[in-house]
């Protein structure tokens, strides 16, 4: 998942993250989706001014409903930068780039510079803004900037305005979006791959997806697993925990990545002056957060008290661009300018953060059955979870505006229980999906394989660009269908 965090003041602001040489023109067979009125004529222009005139765009149509396919369609916008080589064009590589809630329209382009030349050879790269977004259908709220938190820390005093944001929240989607909410969910946006797939011709897709998009990759495997071919996901997150054990697992995960951070840092204490043991940063730290609660301190033009430092959890997997903000506010907090290299970890956004957060409280409230409809279940999870992982806890198990959801998900979670084939890449510290949720992927993914980058921080292996042990397992299993003979863990520092 990709929708992230971040938090000045009293405020925490999220968002969603965002970052084909056709096969003949001869009709699928008949079992291929919408096929009443044959295959669908794709017009194809470039996408826009500012992308690479390579990236061309067009839209198919599919059912707002697909269990009435004659009814209402919506427009999925789809982009595509061609095989580098028709002779060894394989077929086409779905993108999504996670959220839920982002788009992916111009994911070709981002991508095609990371993947290495054998891959573009080969394969049509294929990216889509998935219902709901961007340009496929987008739904809007009408949110304000406190209406797309995702985070909210607890407190007794403040728990009834948490409470009265949640169920605004979903009046206002209701209201404003309620003949598209049923619909916007993992199930129908693996439904529309698959008729991208046969719009393009195809009768198997590969796919790169990413965070979120690991789930969307896994929920196609289930629903439609022999058009499945090559399957990459990347930074994955277990689907049995869809989606409110999600956001509690990573916060339980920044537990452990916090206690990483005390040892590093307690071993560098003649650089940071932390504390010359992991026992005297912590201490430090939560000092720190004491300080902040009853005086906000001042870095960069922005005013944290304690749980907007809290909020910065999932930065403490990335130790040393973590470690100089830690002790810019601590300067801060003393009066003392802050040295070099002290930014704030940043938060991400999104060009249209009410279409982001509006399509991701759609999936997530859409597509599981799970959430409690109880507020008082919310404050005792977030007491208790505040007591077992005090850094974060509370912020994953707050209050949402799935507890008020207007009506229940039309079809239950996706139990995903397959054999397809698939190659898991994972950093061992990843900050929103962290490795215990890929080993619950794995788990699930029988016939899969998984590359674990060990010690690899951030959230995303290939997606980042950044040099990986696992590019080579991730080019050969594109290039020639193979997968490595067993689970392995690398290390990027020998590159293999």
């Amino acid at each position: 998942m990709v929708l992230r965090v971040g938090r000045t003041t009293s405020a925490l602001t999220a968002g969603a993250a965002v970052l084909a040489a056709l096969a003949p023109t001869t009709a699928l067979a008949a079992q291929e989706p919408l096929q009443g009125e044959g295959r669908q004529q794709l017009r194809w222009e470039r996408c826009a001014a500012d992308q690479p005139a390579s990236l061309e765009c067009t839209t198919v149509k599919v059912p707002l409903d697909y269990a009435d396919p004659g009814g209402r369609t919506i427009g999925i916008a789809v982009s595509r930068i061609r095989a580098g080589s028709a002779a060894k064009r394989h077929g086409v590589l779905l993108m999504n780039p996670g959220g839920p809630g982002g788009a992916g329209l111009a994911m070709p382009a981002a991508m095609e510079p990371l993947l290495p030349s054998e891959v573009r050879e080969r394969f049509d790269l294929i990216g889509f803004d998935p219902r709901g977004v961007g340009r496929s259908s987008p739904l809007e709220c009408g949110l304000t900037a406190d209406e797309q938190i995702l985070d909210h820390p607890y407190a007794a005093r403040t728990f009834g305005q948490d409470v009265a944001r949640a169920r605004n929240v979903a009046d206002k989607c209701w209201a404003k979006a309620g003949d598209l909410l049923p619909h916007i969910t993992t199930r129908n946006t693996a439904r529309d791959m698959d008729a991208v797939r046969a719009a393009l011709g195809e009768r198997r897709i590969s796919y790169l997806g990413h965070s979120y998009g690991t789930y969307l990759g896994a929920v196609y495997t289930q629903m439609f697993p022999r058009r499945a071919d090559r399957f990459v996901l990347d930074s994955a997150l277990d689907p049995a925990l869809v989606w409110r054990g999600v956001l509690r697992g990573a916060s339980e995960a920044a537990e452990h990545a916090f206690t990483r951070w005390t040892q590093w840092a307690a071993a560098r204490d003649a650089t940071y002056r932390l504390g010359a043991t992991p026992q005297a940063v912590r201490a430090a730290f939560w000092d720190l957060v004491a300080r902040a609660d009853r005086t906000p301190i001042p870095l960069e033009g922005q005013l944290f008290d304690g749980d907007a430092i809290r909020a910065q959890y999932r930065a403490f997997t990335e130790v040393e661009a973590v470690t100089p903000f830690v002790v810019a506010l601590r300067a801060a907090a003393a009066g003392t300018p802050a040295g070099p290299g002290a930014a704030v970890p940043a938060a991400a956004g999104a060009p249209d953060a009410d279409n982001a957060v509006s399509a991701a409280w759609a999936v997530l409230c859409g597509d599981a059955r799970t959430w409690p409809r109880d507020p008082e279940q919310y404050r005792r999870d977030a007491v208790r979870d505040r007591a077992a992982h005090p850094l974060a806890g509370d912020l994953g198990a707050n209050i949402q505006p799935c507890a008020f959801w207007k009506s229940a998900p039309r079809e239950a979670a996706t139990a995903v229980d397959n054999d397809v084939n698939a190659l898991i890449v994972q950093n061992q510290w990843d900050p929103q999906t962290p490795l215990t949720m890929a080993a619950g992927m794995r788990r699930a993914l029988h016939g899969a394989r998984m590359v674990t980058v060990a010690d690899g921080q951030g959230h995303g292996v290939l997606v980042t660009g950044r040099p990986s042990c696992a590019q080579d397992d991730v080019a050969r299993y594109l290039t020639t269908g193979r997968l490595p003979a067993k689970d392995r863990t690398c290390s990027t520092s020998h590159h293999g």
